[in-house]
């Protein structure tokens, strides 16, 4: 099971080649996708998204916040932060979901290195 990035769900759209479009390919065609809440409001978000793949989307499984979400996903980021690196907030919620749901995240964005590095996420960067 697999959770994909927004950055790996664009590419994966405009038809762009990688290891982490070819492994949502793949995971999608076996039903091995979950999808990551914040991941589905920053792809929905986009006003020239097609109906029809919002409509698939949609059906994609939603991981759920698991209680104490909030205060981890927020202990997670200030360890990152506290390293000096990177931690945007979308990031640091998306990584924390994917840690507590214990799937791995495919990601094109290398700035999930430093939540791999604090709390033990599980990243496949293409």
């Amino acid at each position: 099971m697999i959770a994909a990035d927004t950055s790996t769900w664009i590419a994966f759209f405009k038809g762009e080649r990688g290891d982490d479009t070819d492994r949502l390919d793949q995971a999608l065609g076996d039903k091995q996708v979950v999808m990551v809440p914040v991941v589905l409001t920053e792809l929905l978000s986009d006003p020239k998204l097609d109906v029809n793949v919002t409509g698939a989307l949609a059906e994609l499984p939603l991981l759920e916040i698991q209680d104490g979400f909030w205060s981890r996903a927020g202990a997670m980021r200030a360890d990152v932060l506290a390293k000096r690196r990177k931690a945007r907030l979308g990031d640091a919620l998306i990584a924390q979901f994917c840690v507590d749901h214990e799937i791995a995240l495919v990601t094109r964005d290398r700035d999930f290195r430093a939540f791999a590095e604090a709390a033990n996420l599980n990243v496949l960067i293409g």
